[in-house]
């Protein structure tokens, strides 16, 4: 029986996807802190991959940043 082989893949620009532990661990909050800047509409919203799966693209998260820094 012949070794199979798993494709290389690597993430193309911008399509990185963060889950919300991830997301919290970037900004040093509970995840639940993530979810809760989201319901008042001051965090990037997620995105749903499938019914159990939440991300956030890390070039959302990167221009929500840029914007944070922009309005000090």
């Amino acid at each position: 029986m012949a070794a199979t082989t798993k494709p290389q893949t690597t993430p193309r620009q911008g399509c990185e996807f963060l889950t919300d532990k991830q997301s919290a661990d970037r900004y040093g909050v509970h995840k639940a802190t993530i979810h809760r800047w989201v319901k008042e509409g001051n965090f990037p919203k997620s995105i749903k991959l499938g019914s159990n799966c939440t991300r956030w693209k890390l070039s959302d998260l990167e221009a929500w940043e840029k914007s944070q820094q922009e309005a000090c």
